[in-house]
């Protein structure tokens, strides 16, 4: 009967969390905000593009065609401006990152360092 209680119950058991497990799911949801987000500005940037010329195809109304170029410049405009924030969102999230995981390692590391040095000179 233990066996099979234990056989059942094994899938219920988790592993224990990480320690920064708020600030992982944080940079992860950021991460994926800017993703978002550059594709909004993708999507309104092809808008535009398409309301350009599509103004500039109109035969009829030649007397709007500088509102169709101001699109095709806006258009432009918009996905330099959303490239530019995810690249630079994305250089922040990677510093944020590495000050997260790399310098707790290192933290890691020197604490059981020092513990072992204590240890060597209680022994001695």
């Amino acid at each position: 009967m233990k066996n099979e209680a234990k056989k059942l119950f094994r899938f219920l058991r988790t592993r224990p969390l990480p320690e920064h497990t708020n600030e992982i799911l944080a940079l992860e949801r950021t991460k994926l905000a800017n993703e978002r987000t550059l594709l909004s500005y993708i999507r309104s940037s092809l808008y535009l593009l398409l309301g350009g010329i599509a103004i500039l195809q109109l035969k009829d109304f030649r007397n709007i065609h500088w509102l169709g170029y101001i699109a095709l410049v806006v258009c432009v405009f918009f996905l330099t401006v959303g490239v530019f924030r995810y690249v630079l969102l994305s250089r922040r999230l990677y510093k944020w990152n590495r000050i997260l995981f790399v310098d707790n390692a290192t933290e890691k590391v020197e604490k059981q360092a020092n513990a072992q040095e204590k240890l060597e000179k209680q022994e001695a």
